[in-house]
């Protein structure tokens, strides 16, 4: 008890001496026509301007993190091309301090049987704890193995949950590819511990199916947001680049770095932006661990699930096409029925289907890797809580709602499988 709360304590110090984000402001910015789309491109591949929600296509919004030096310009620019806009967040630092309070303020009952609750957001370190935890108490249900380094060195954890036979097929989970999206490792080691310390409840998800589970596969980048010297805002690995016009930046955007149509849209060649797609597909330690860690299996596997947040979608492939995929009705249906499901819980409203026609072309993307590249037949996007009211921050006490109403949509997930 007295470790929680010490440990709670130097989180919050160490939040506190973060990278600050004193007078940002987010906006909400709506393009009307080709040349406000093509002034808020232009805007997209500087690393001054975060896109928090990448660029849409004409009429669809985009939410954009702006510094106070840049506010003043960014909102004539807005009146410069009619652009409709509205602020979302005033001051994005009192967001992220309000989420940490949060955190800190959780309290705590007794002594927890894990490293992890789902009460609060945790790093890698303890999640690493957890992971290695839960297999030392459930043997016979869970192995955890390492899929190779990251670029500091850390290992990157593969948790496979299995009931022993032949012949199943298998399930692929990752998340936290997208440094700042906690909510992501936050849900997929809740579904290790549902799976596993639930096993009696529901026997059938892992009888008839075999899970391979990656919680963290960005561990650098994800560590790095909780850090006395990070970012909590921080998106990519943490691999230095050679940046733009002999300005060295650090960090690969994971997510356009695999090789399946690498590069053909939607990411950028400058190293210093959050879409940076790296100097080649797969230039990146991490991104080839987990491509080979999934070829591995591929044999096996017939679901691939990212998990990622905000936004409520629940998005199947392409995404560096408009095109779909030949059996897209059918990954369609399936997605329908786990998100009718998914909205049962709390009445939460995801939009599903293709990642370019619902959101945005972003080429490089492991989804479309792990159907196109690996020949996963299933494979799915699910970008969870929220809408962008809080945005990356979701609060802890969203945790526990947000996980359980995605269980739901997993549940329908495997039963098709059996």
């Amino acid at each position: 008890m007295k470790l929680l709360i010490l440990l709670s304590v130097l989180a919050a110090s160490a939040i506190a001496s973060q990278k600050r984000y004193d007078g940002y402001q987010l906006f909400q910015v709506t393009p009307k026509d080709a040349a406000s789309y093509d002034a808020l491109a232009r805007l997209s591949d500087s690393e001054v301007y975060d896109f928090w929600t990448d660029l849409r296509t004409i009429g669809h919004s985009t939410d954009i993190m702006v510094p106070p030096a840049y506010v003043s310009l960014f909102v004539d620019l807005m009146h410069a091309y009619s652009m409709e806009y509205r602020v979302k967040m005033v001051d994005v630092q009192t967001v992220l301090d309000m989420a940490r309070d949060e955190q800190v303020a959780v309290p705590r009952v007794g002594s927890p049987r894990y490293s992890v609750t789902w009460d609060n957001y945790y790093d890698f370190n303890a999640i690493t704890a957890f992971i290695n935890e839960i297999a030392a108490a459930h043997p016979d249900k869970v192995t955890v193995s390492s899929i190779g380094k990251t670029f500091e060195n850390r290992d990157m954890p593969l948790v496979k949950i299995s009931t022993g036979g032949t012949g199943k097929k298998a399930i692929v989970v990752d998340g936290g590819i997208h440094a700042r999206e906690w909510i992501s490792p936050a849900f997929v080691t809740w579904l290790i511990n549902e799976l596993v310390e639930n096993y009696a409840a529901h026997p059938q998800y892992v009888d008839n199916v075999d899970w391979y589970i990656m919680p963290v596969i960005n561990p650098d980048g994800y560590q790095f947001t909780h850090d006395t010297n990070g970012d909590r805002l921080w998106r990519k690995n943490r691999k230095p680049n050679a940046g733009i016009g002999g300005v060295p930046c650090i960090g690969t955007d994971m997510n356009r770095n695999f090789g399946f149509h690498w590069n053909e849209g939607g990411s950028s060649a400058n190293g210093c932006s959050d879409t940076f797609h790296g100097g080649a597909a797969f230039s990146e330690i991490e991104s080839q661990n987990v491509r080979d860690a999934i070829l591995a299996v591929a044999g096996q596997a017939e679901m691939y699930l990212t998990f990622h947040s905000y936004g409520q979608y629940w998005l199947t492939p392409w995404g560096y096409t408009s095109a779909l995929p030949d059996d897209y009705t059918q990954l369609y249906t399936l997605a329908v029925s786990a998100v009718n499901k998914l909205t049962a819980v709390y009445g939460t409203q995801y939009t599903i289907g293709s990642s370019t026609n619902v959101l945005y072309v972003a080429s490089g993307g492991s989804d479309d890797w792990a159907k196109g590249g690996a020949g996963i037949p299933f494979s799915y996007t699910v970008e969870m809580r929220d809408e962008g009211t809080f945005g990356f921050q979701l609060p802890a006490r969203q945790i526990l709602p947000n996980n359980e109403e995605v269980w739901e949509g997993i549940k329908v997930m495997a039963e098709s499988l059996f």
